[in-house]
């Protein structure tokens, strides 16, 4: 099981978009769910993390990302394995349910 959680990648996607008139709220509004279709869980306001087994599930979910990028605001990326994943250190605050169970849903199947 060891080699297969190392195999295990997350992808972190953190987004400061602009919300000053409508249009702006609404392409925020369909970035975000275009995230939540694509698998990705809210982690805090505005960041969003998503789980890949293996190199080439991160490239494909990186460039469904680039046809999605709004044209305005700050988007970024952070991969980092599924162990720096389990390091993570909360300062305030607990693992929501659906973070805790990801990656024993992958390894099941």
């Amino acid at each position: 099981m060891s080699a297969a959680k190392d195999r295990f990648m997350w992808l972190f996607v953190f987004y400061d978009l602009p919300t000053s008139t409508k249009p702006e709220r609404k392409t925020a509004s369909r970035f975000r769910n275009y995230l939540l279709k694509d698998g990705y869980m809210m982690i805090q306001y505005s960041v969003y993390a998503r789980i890949c087994n293996g190199q080439d599930r991160v490239e494909k979910h990186l460039r469904r990302l680039d046809g999605i990028l709004p044209s305005d605001g700050s988007v970024r990326v952070l991969k980092i394995t599924d162990k720096q994943y389990e390091r993570m250190k909360i300062l305030v605050g607990t693992h929501k349910n659906n973070e805790k169970t990801k990656t024993e849903q992958l390894v099941l199947f």
